[in-house]
């Protein structure tokens, strides 16, 4: 099984992406911002400790039903970076416990592909996992439009706090092995996406290679050595 991961800057696009591979080309995905609510919901791993930490330092940090206010929690920890670690840091590694067992039930279920749908794919090292990753991408002020038109209740400058704290547009492309630029039409997009999954759906034969154990586990192995390798050539080539 093939694991492709898919990320994006915030606004740029990712989840429309991430749409098309599962309803146009019937992908199976793991998300891991749907996973990240689930953990936060009520009476899960990670609800409590946030509640914990957050609700003496955020005012109205709960909605009446008892669930966390994400729109809220969010301008907060976005406004102070120190803090936005300590969520990472709670909600991370239930995340990740999360995304290894669908990945599983993915191989067990004889996927042939599934995407890996992560917003800090990169920063959070799980592209090491993956055989191929998709980065979609657009011009600033384009994300900044669309992310301003999707939450109103933030400024200007709330919006360009949440671009500036994730990692820029020219690191991601330069990481990525494919990338998908949504600056423009849907049809303009459209195309990207087909052509992409072209590229990067494995062959039958590969596929019934890996269903055999013992190739699967090797050519794991093999990918997560060449990925090191790559990036660790890249980095001293930049210094």
């Amino acid at each position: 099984m093939l694991i492709v991961g898919l990320t994006g800057g915030i606004a740029a696009g990712k989840s429309t992406v991430s749409n098309k591979l599962k309803n146009d080309y019937h992908l199976t995905i793991v998300d891991a911002d749907v996973i990240a609510k689930q953990v936060q919901e009520p009476g899960n791993s990670a609800y409590k400790k946030v509640v914990e930490y957050f609700g003496p330092k955020v005012e109205t940090l709960l909605l009446p039903d008892g669930k966390i206010d994400g729109p809220t929690l969010g301008k907060y920890v976005f406004a102070n970076k120190d803090e936005l670690k300590v969520l990472n840091g709670i909600v991370h590694p239930a995340v990740r416990y999360e995304i290894f067992k669908q990945i599983l039930w993915a191989y067990v279920t004889l996927n042939r592909l599934v995407i890996l749908d992560v917003p800090l794919l990169f920063e959070a090292g799980l592209d090491k996992i993956c055989g191929s990753t998709i980065a979609v991408v657009c011009k600033e002020d384009v994300q900044i439009e669309r992310l301003l038109a999707r939450n109103s209740h933030l400024t200007l400058d709330d919006a360009h706090k949440r671009i500036n704290s994730q990692m820029s547009n020219h690191l991601r492309i330069r990481k990525a092995d494919y990338v998908i630029d949504n600056s423009s039409s849907l049809s303009d997009l459209n195309s990207q996406v087909e052509g992409t999954v072209q590229r990067v759906k494995p062959s039958l034969i590969v596929y019934l290679l890996e269903l055999i154990p013992p190739f699967a586990i090797l050519s794991a192995f093999g990918n997560f050595v060449i990925r090191r390798y790559y990036d660790y050539t890249k980095h001293s080539k930049e210094e």
